[in-house]
């Protein structure tokens, strides 16, 4: 089930079109510009650099001014030329709009637009959106006003900038294309007025808000998708407005693009519209290739995560650390969405098969999400603080023993090592053992969650009886909050925490696309993701071999809860089975294949999109 053979050889990624439109300007316009909401932030971000490859300068991204996290990743620059007239125009009108350079691989040329200026208008928004489209976004969600005043500045800016860019004079007909993405970013498309010669335009989901919602509600999503009825669907889940931005946008658009053949689906069932072409998300595996290290910096941030499994684990029991495996899943709080569900009930049913088949190897399943927590729990920061000491203790301790045996050894004495540990620090080093030492059980979650008995994750931890007792080899960690460096428990980057785990599960109940998987594979991890999930239904176009490289696909498409489980429970036990050469030869067979989701390749579709609704306009 799990192949280790010989690494095959990286097909060659083609080279970036030239762009073949001298005279049309492309803005891509998202809520997630400069703004890192979910995946589309990686998908922009990532794609930057063969976008200004293609388009130079005549590439811009367009977003909503945060000053807290644009003080973070743009630099302000002074625009000139057109564009510099064109916010000048837009100023008049009572919208700021800042300019500068996003601060990612390719540093596009960026607008971030003050839209907060516009809430004074959102009255007349919504009539003229009622009165002209006949769209109703009434609504008390203070994301949709957000997203009004949004579209109402893009507006602004695009209609300006359409007159300063395709002016006349001796460049002749000039064209904008504006590409917008999701019902957050895409409401300046149907308000455009008086653009039609000018502007040619592309619209891609990502994913359908009805799609998400249902599919979260309730299970067996596909196989009801074609009697569901969306806008009585949208109204039940209190999601009416945002409907039907997303309708009015794929009706209005010149081309309409997602992100997989899955989602496609949707778009043709719940909006009216089969997408013209589908846009697979990549990756720049330039950022994340280490070339032949790749294997040392596994062993190296595992033994960053063996120190927080020391502080969770230890104070309470410990096991062998060089027979313990680490798996995790991660995304947005959606628990049966991202098949959080499924994970928890394969890991009760890998526990009993480890126990039957006595293979001593434990197992530490990491849970890794975002949702609103009271704190860190008390308990495992204590403990957290209290291991670092030890170590500390435990570095002055060998600092001034290797002094000590060094000189008595230059001398020739015989020596006893206990004699030459200085009192002090050997008292201090067994006080912090001793503070270390723990009588309850090691906690299931890492923070303090308001209502956790509410808390999904937890209740199904509890219903399956997984108590990460000192007998079970798998073992249970629910981390509501991102990993970075400054969060106290682990002070890494998620990227470092990744490479340093075993395998990645993401067994997706709805996932329009799914960049966890396809990041586990540019850093060099094996991987599960199911044919639920756009990535795990892109991989399993022929040729499907990806089980021969470290990714394997779960069918749950037509299968039930149940088999989906059993299905994952024995791919997870063959892992358990393979021991550390076959794990590396595992990884050096994934290493290779990355780079088969490289931008460089993948965008070509982006290009092809472009061309098709440049070509259909001139």
């Amino acid at each position: 089930m799990w192949y280790a053979g010989n690494s095959a050889s990286a097909r060659s990624a083609p080279k970036v079109q030239t762009a073949s439109w001298p005279k049309v300007v492309l803005f891509e316009i998202a809520w997630e510009v400069c703004n890192q909401v979910g995946g589309i932030y990686q998908v922009l971000r990532s794609k930057a650099p063969i976008m200004v490859e293609r388009w130079s300068r005549r590439y811009c991204l367009l977003g909503p001014h945060f000053p807290e996290r644009a003080a973070l990743e743009f630099e302000p620059l002074r625009a000139s030329g057109w564009l510099g007239r064109t916010l000048a125009r837009v100023e008049e009108q009572g919208l700021v709009a800042h300019h500068g350079r996003w601060l990612v691989s390719g540093r596009p040329r960026t607008v971030l637009l003050d839209h907060q200026r516009m809430r004074p208008r959102l009255d007349q928004v919504r009539e003229r959106l009622r009165s002209e489209l006949a769209i109703d976004v009434t609504s008390h969600d203070p994301l949709v006003e957000e997203v009004l005043a949004f579209g109402e500045a893009a507006r602004i800016f695009l209609e300006a900038a359409c007159a300063e860019w395709s002016a006349g004079g001796k460049h002749g007909e000039r064209r904008v294309l504006a590409h917008f993405h999701e019902w957050l970013g895409g409401l300046a498309l149907p308000m455009l007025r008086g653009t039609e010669r000018r502007l040619s335009s592309v619209f891609t989901t990502h994913a359908t808000q009805v799609g998400r919602y249902s599919a979260s509600g309730e299970p067996d999503f596909y196989e009801r998708l074609a009697d569901i009825d969306p806008d009585p669907e949208a109204v039940r889940y209190g999601i009416a407005a945002q409907h039907r931005i997303e309708r009015a946008c794929v009706e209005r658009c010149d081309l309409l693009t997602t992100v997989s053949p899955i989602t496609a689906e949707e778009c043709t069932a719940l909006l009216g519209r089969t997408p013209d072409v589908l846009t697979p998300n990549g990756l720049n595996i330039d950022f994340y290739d280490l070339g032949a290290d790749f294997q040392t910096a596994h062993a190296q941030h595992k033994e960053e995560i063996h120190q927080f499994v020391m502080s969770h684990f230890f104070p309470s029991y410990s096991f062998d650390l060089d027979r313990t495996l680490y798996f995790f899943t991660s995304g947005r709080f959606e628990p049966r969405n991202k098949g959080f569900d499924l994970c928890l009930e394969s890991m009760a049913r890998l526990n009993l098969e480890l126990l039957a088949a006595k293979l001593d190897v434990t197992v530490v399943f990491f849970i890794v999400t975002n949702r609103s927590t009271q704190s860190l729990d008390p308990r495992v920061l204590y403990a957290r603080g209290v291991l670092d000491e030890l170590r500390d203790v435990s570095g002055h301790i060998s600092e001034d023993l290797a002094a000590r045996l060094f000189r008595r050894g230059a001398m020739g004495d015989r020596v006893r090592l206990d004699d030459l540990v200085d009192e002090y620090w050997l008292l201090r080093f067994r006080r912090t053992q001793h503070a270390l030492r723990s009588h309850a059980l090691p906690p299931l979650t890492t923070h303090v969650i308001d209502h956790d008995f509410e808390d999904p994750v937890l209740q199904q931890i509890r219903s399956l009886r997984i108590g990460n007792t000192e007998g079970e080899p798998v073992k249970v960690v629910y981390h509501p909050d991102f990993i970075s460096p400054v969060n106290p428990l682990w002070g890494i980057e998620y990227d470092h925490f990744v490479r340093g785990c075993h395998l990645g599960i993401f067994p997706s109940s709805y996932e329009p696309w799914g960049y966890t998987p396809l990041e586990c594979l540019a850093l060099g991890v094996p991987a599960i993701t199911s044919d639920l999930a756009g990535f795990g239904r892109y991989v399993s176009e022929p040729p499907p071999d990806h089980e021969r490289w470290g990714l394997h696909v779960v069918p749950r498409r037509g299968h039930s809860f149940e088999a989906a489980a059993a299905d994952l429970t024995q791919r997870l036990l063959a892992f358990c089975r393979l021991d550390r050469p076959q794990r590396i030869g595992l990884r050096n067979e994934l290493q290779p294949h990355c780079w088969e989701f490289h931008w460089p390749k993948l965008g070509t579709a982006y290009h092809e999109a472009h061309d098709r609704v440049l070509a259909a306009a001139s």
